[in-house]
């Protein structure tokens, strides 16, 4: 506390010089990368003879009496300035070293040369205080490493690791790449309801708020998906929405509560066509030259089937549809010692298989194929046999980042498969309610349609080699910080 109160201190005798700790604006010239770009030619002990004007947060300083070397960052590099008593004055130069400290906002204007180490630097002929730090920042040697400081202040981290910041970028550029390769190829970006009366268009469970002008229970949407089908019936044939989807579940390394996604339907398709919609999509993020080396190479994808996956892996002699329809995939998971919670749906005992068996065997890009109808009650059933969904799933380094379907559109066999709950899900609280509104549009015609849903969180956190969510959100949700967050008004 000591140092805020040195800070503090500083504050008010900046503010009793008749000077704005905190002005409103600074006119720059220059960002540091195109300093660094414009003048790379300056040799070492040569000068520019252009006056430029820029600015930073100060990160480190060196005094050295009468001069003093400092280094600044901006959003994308950081840049050296090099102050001198005999070119800016005696009393301002007592300022700078007497009233500023690390982590303070500066504006600087001066000359670029080239110091005799072969730093580009610029020779300060005047400076303007932009923003007076009251915190001490994290110790620059160390960078900021423990990781509840990192998630819960990622304002630190960003101002401490580079590196973290470059994650944040190559997100954007994916989400870029997805809208500008669907923009391009005919499709139309929409925005549906994040507030919704009933959750639907996935399996899983909702957050619930209150309307207070309405009197009545709303829900955070799960997934998307019901209203961007009612937008094809309405005649909207190649749609997508990016945006949040909410899920009140637990938290781990591949989950958050709050998440992204990109969920794309295309009139007169199937999951195939989904398929093939789905490796440009990812091929045209891989190549933008934002990704560092080493992609995936989602051009070349192998298909399997779930069967195939359950036989190889879990047991050769089973067939998970038929113990899936049969009601009998607790007793597979007993034969295999496979811990499980009696009263569990049987969807929830095929995730603990499937991800304790498989998951982490998927590697390369692979397309998981012939999900049970009984998980899949958005999806048209397949022709060849109606126990399977015409559905697939991608995962890529052990994860799932896209699920795709034939979208169900037959109105009648829709609203079967929301009153009737598959055998084994008696007890499953997330399997989707019926949605009258929604079956109410398809009756009206939808025509056949595939649809596409992206994780961007998964997906960046395997193009930018992080193993956990957490690492490719700026803001994970975490539990309440004592003493910090509070209802006061």
């Amino acid at each position: 506390m000591d140092i805020i109160a040195t800070r503090i201190g500083k504050l008010a005798k900046i503010r009793a010089a008749g000077v704005d700790p905190y002005p409103h604006r600074f006119d720059y010239t220059h960002t540091f990368s195109a300093v660094h770009s414009e003048f790379q030619h300056l040799k070492e002990g040569e000068a520019s003879d252009l006056k430029i004007s820029v600015c930073g947060r100060l990160i480190s300083r060196r005094e050295m009496g009468k001069a003093t070397f400092c280094h600044l960052q901006d959003p994308a590099a950081k840049l050296q300035i090099y102050i001198k008593q005999n070119l800016i004055g005696e009393e301002k130069y007592r300022a700078f070293l007497e009233m500023l400290d690390i982590g303070d906002f500066l504006g600087v204007t001066g000359i670029p040369f080239r110091t005799r180490t072969g730093e580009l630097t610029v020779n300060v002929t005047d400076w303007t205080l932009l923003s007076k730090s009251l915190m001490p920042l994290p110790e620059k040697w160390h960078g900021l490493r423990d990781v509840e400081i990192r998630y819960r202040q990622r304002y630190l981290d960003l101002i401490s690791n580079p590196d973290v910041r470059q994650i944040f970028v190559q997100k954007a550029k994916i989400i870029d790449s997805i809208r500008n390769f669907l923009n391009e190829n005919g499709f139309i970006e929409v925005e549906t309801p994040v507030i919704q009366h009933l959750p639907g268009g996935a399996v899983a469970r909702p957050f619930k708020t209150f309307h207070n002008a309405f009197g009545s229970d709303f829900f955070l949407r799960i997934a998307p998906e019901l209203f961007l089908k009612m937008l094809v019936v309405g005649g909207m044939e190649k749609i997508f929405e990016i945006g949040k989807s909410f899920r009140n579940e637990g938290v781990d390394r591949k989950h958050n509560p709050e998440f992204t996604m990109v969920e794309v339907y295309r009139a007169y398709s199937d999951y195939t066509d989904m398929m093939k919609l789905c490796r440009d999509v990812l091929a045209r993020v891989t190549e933008n030259p934002a990704m560092k080396d080493g992609m995936p190479d989602f051009k070349n994808t192998r298909t399997v089937t779930l069967s195939d996956l359950f036989r190889q892996y879990v047991d050769k002699d089973v067939d998970i549809i038929d113990a899936v329809e049969t009601g009998t995939i607790k007793d597979l998971a007993k034969k295999l010692n496979v811990e499980f919670n009696p009263a569990a749906p049987d969807r929830k005992i095929f995730d603990h298989l499937f991800d304790g068996f498989i998951q982490d065997k998927l590697q390369e890009p692979t397309f998981v194929i012939d999900y049970p109808v009984a998980f899949s009650p958005l999806a048209k059933a397949s022709d060849a046999d109606g126990r399977i969904a015409e559905r697939f799933e991608l995962f890529v380094a052990g994860q799932e980042i896209a699920n795709a379907y034939s979208e169900l559109n037959d109105p009648l066999e829709q609203k079967k498969r929301f009153l009737n709950k598959p055998r084994g899900a008696e007890t499953d609280e997330e399997v989707p309610l019926l949605d009258e509104e929604f079956i109410r549009a398809i009756e009206y015609g939808m025509p056949p349609c595939g649809g596409l849903g992206i994780g961007i969180d998964r997906l960046t956190m395997v193009l930018t080699g992080n193993d956990s969510i957490r690492d490719v959100l700026l803001f994970p949700l975490l539990r309440p910080e004592t003493g910090v967050v509070s209802g006061a008004k």
